[in-house]
């Protein structure tokens, strides 16, 4: 069991504030969705998460210790895995040297997307949007994270592989955050806590099913 969480947090960008005091909570293994529209502070939640910025108030906590002044380097280290909305593969190397980084043995992750076996040998920054998504989250699949948070995971895919997408990160033995604009279709029915934020507030905390339509 495995739980991540925010309390009050507070993270400015400048003179910007772009989270005002967000209290939030991710157990696991299971999914947590942070909802918002651009600018809500979602992505900004994840990175406070993830320690790739820091916080000018509140504390970030990880199974019960104060984490905040922790480096991301090593949150990296003792387990967490980020996925970032851009820039989450290293676009000069090959799709089998981007999986060999996280693991010696692919064959979970071509497992997990096939589309992704006829590929190996492309660069990385040749891939479509999709393609891209897919290699990214196959790197976090073979890196076996205790935390896995991703920013926008089904980005440019089909509906059937973006529910492929949510059944693999719904099976992983892993505390998961995800960040979405809206609630994608798969998760209605499946169980996952839900934050919805607006303008760096919490304005609902509840299960998927309770959120209104």
């Amino acid at each position: 069991m495995t739980t991540v969480s925010l309390r009050h947090a507070r993270v400015r960008y400048g003179p910007l504030e772009a989270l005002h005091g967000v209290t939030l909570a991710a157990p696991g293994p299971g999914l947590t969705v942070l909802l918002g529209r651009n600018g809500s502070g979602r992505s900004t939640a994840l990175r406070a998460l993830a320690g790739t910025v820091p916080l000018s108030g509140g504390a970030v906590v990880w199974d019960g210790a104060d984490v905040t002044r922790v480096p991301a380097y090593e949150r990296a280290r003792r387990g967490l895995c980020l996925v970032p909305e851009r820039q989450a593969v290293f676009g000069s190397l090959t799709v089998r040297e981007n999986l060999g980084l996280a693991a010696p043995d692919l064959a979970p992750a071509l497992d997990a997307y096939p589309q992704l076996r006829p590929l190996l040998e492309r660069r990385a920054g040749t891939l479509s949007g999709g393609e891209q998504r897919m290699l990214a989250l196959s790197r976090a699949l073979l890196a076996r994270a205790r935390v896995v948070l991703v920013d926008e995971p089904a980005q440019g895919m089909s509906p059937s592989v973006a529910a492929r997408t949510y059944e693999l990160l719904g099976a992983l033995d892993a505390c998961v955050v995800v960040a979405e604009q809206r609630l994608p279709p798969a998760l209605r029915e499946r169980p996952a806590i839900v934050y919805e934020l607006r303008r760096g507030t919490v304005v609902f905390a509840g299960e998927a099913g309770e959120l209104p339509h």
